[in-house]
């Protein structure tokens, strides 16, 4: 919405008979979800949000015909009947769509082409891995009698924070807890790379720490186990519309309950009048009043910016100043090259594959973290990603910040020129895959961490934050001590991957819970129903889609028609 059309909320009191006023900061996924349960709930809420599209992350954007799905590799509560699908029902994210679900989660290839392909279902993955290596049998079978545990755990604690969770609900929480509590206990408490570690065959131990297409490190190996028995049994897949799909979704649920979003209006500032939130001003001078606010954006900015440094709790600070500092506890940036082309590539070629580099190749990707390529064949997955008769692939692999963000700030010629040796090398890398594809390549388009930065404001361009267990008991602490909230600043709280945990699913669950907390706060009561939308899916639901910046990578004799987009 345009400054000239937006209407300030100036209000600065309220009487009994008016609903309270919610602004919330940034319309990702979390930010909506707490706009829809604010609705719901009967308040009346307002989203203010910097870029021009809802979602944060969970993105896509246009370029010659080719939708470039930046997110979703696969969402969690994709199945009915529990926890996880009930909050998507209620936020309509899945409102008249199909679901792709997979058997196989990702391929590893080795230098020397050996492969190992990790199936969802425990018994094929099971004849798979002894088949790789017979000497690790015995660590192999314990890791899928692990997996077909967790099959039989129904455990999604997505709907309500402890603290305000009813007698009831806390036995039947706690009748699902115990059963599990020692797999919880063992697979919680030990690293992928331990267990990888004992493993007799290098290649399948490295093999395993690339089961989520990279090596995040410092991962435990629950949500391996967690994701993977999820993904047998249908509860993990992707959905149609794919990552704008979603936000769009999410944002149409919105309308529907009488919601708004000012899209181009950044928040510069959070109001504090006398201990207490009483709105936001943003970067143009404007000022909006509000009973309530709610951060759902980037956690550092909030604290540094927002808050001017003057709020904050012990957990947060332990996160955000001991924490976040050290890289190996946050989750690590990512560098994604689409590549759009004529035809497809072998129909017995898996969705998903991460290639182990050599020295020589890994030295070609900048910034690169580890020796490794993930090849995703996005328009596998995805309908309409690609125009008819051609195909989509994402590429993609861990990067550091630094690389990108220092060149991109300090020689904006030389970013570009590093982006176009990046666009070369994969094509030559595609090539060598799969012979005669370069000549069919029309557009290759990459989105760095400073793009992520950019467009989102995630800190050092981290797309799922922390990963590490000392951060994931600070959230829980948040979530069930903090309650989401500062002390000393009342009618504030805090939502997002920041503080809820980094998948969408968390995401969205935080804003849920940070409406429950803000309804008791208020005095209200904390409503929630589901959507029902039953309208099918269709790609007009995606709205106007950005081209972002625009650049035409120079001619080739060979490639006349390919383009790198800068962003």
């Amino acid at each position: 919405m345009s400054r000239n059309a937006r209407v300030v909320w100036e209000r600065r009191t309220r009487t009994p008979d008016v609903k309270p006023r919610v602004i919330v900061i940034g319309a990702g996924v979390a930010g909506m979800a707490v706009g829809c349960y604010g609705q719901m709930s009967g308040l009346e809420t307002r989203i203010f949000e910097s870029h021009v599209l809802p979602g944060g992350c969970c993105t896509a954007w246009a370029r010659d015909g080719y939708l470039l799905d930046y997110c979703i590799d696969w969402l969690n509560g994709t199945a009915p009947d529990n926890e996880a699908n009930q909050v998507w029902r209620e936020l309509g994210a899945l409102d008249g769509k199909t679901v792709t679900t997979f058997s196989e989660f990702n391929r590893v290839v080795a230098q020397d082409g050996r492969s190992v392909t990790f199936h969802t279902d425990p018994d094929l993955l099971q004849a798979e891995l002894e088949s790789c290596s017979p000497a690790d049998a015995a660590e192999i079978r314990a890791f899928c009698a692990d997996l077909r545990r967790f099959g039989r755990v129904d455990i999604h604690p997505f709907l309500t924070p402890p603290p305000l969770m009813s007698w009831r609900e806390k036995l039947r929480m706690l009748g699902k807890v115990l059963p599990a509590f020692r797999l919880f206990w063992r697979t919680g408490g030990t690293q992928m790379a331990d267990f990888a570690d004992g493993l007799r065959d290098p290649f399948l131990a490295t093999a395993f720490r690339n089961m989520f297409f990279q090596d995040p490190q410092n991962f435990a190996l629950l949500p391996y186990h967690y994701t993977m028995s999820q993904a047998h049994k249908g509860n993990v897949g992707v959905p149609q519309g794919g990552s704008l799909g979603l936000a769009r979704s999410i944002e149409e649920r919105y309308a529907g309950l009488g919601g708004r979003i000012d899209f181009r209006a950044k928040v510069v500032r959070v109001l504090v009048e006398d201990g207490r939130a009483v709105g936001v001003e943003l970067r143009n001078g404007e000022r909006h009043y509000a009973d309530h606010v709610v951060a759902a954006c980037d956690g550092l900015t909030t604290v540094s910016k927002l808050l001017g440094g003057e709020h904050s709790n012990p957990r947060l600070d332990t996160l955000l100043n001991e924490v976040l500092p050290d890289p190996e506890q946050l989750y690590p940036a990512l560098v994604s090259v689409f590549v759009g082309f004529r035809g497809d590539v072998g129909a017995d070629e898996p969705v998903s594959t991460t290639y182990l580099l050599p020295d020589e190749d890994a030295a070609r990707l900048p910034g690169a973290l580890q020796k490794s390529l993930v090849v995703h064949l996005r328009s596998r997955v995805l309908a309409g990603l690609a125009p008819e008769g051609r195909s989509l692939i994402h590429c993609n692999y861990f990067s550091d910040f630094e690389t990108w963000k220092a060149l991109r700030k300090t020689d904006r010629r030389a970013y570009w020129d590093l982006k176009r040796e990046l666009a070369a090398f994969i094509r030559e890398f595609l090539e060598r895959r799969f012979p005669g594809i370069g000549e069919r390549i029309e557009l290759v388009q990459i989105a760095t961490p400073a793009t992520t930065e950019r467009y989102t404001g995630n800190h050092r361009g981290a797309i799922l934050a922390w990963k590490s267990p000392r951060a994931d008991d600070l959230l829980d602490e948040l979530i069930a001590k903090d309650k989401l909230a500062l002390p000393g600043l009342a009618g504030f709280h805090l939502a997002g991957h920041w503080v809820g945990g980094g998948s969408l699913i968390k995401a969205a669950s935080s804003g849920r819970f940070a409406v429950q907390y803000l309804c008791r706060e208020l005095g209200v009561p904390f409503r929630a129903q589901e959507s029902g939308g039953t309208e099918p899916w269709h790609a007009g639901k995606l709205g106007e889609l950005p081209q972002l910046d625009n650049w035409t990578e120079r001619p080739r004799a060979a490639r006349p028609t390919a383009r790198t987009s800068r962003t």
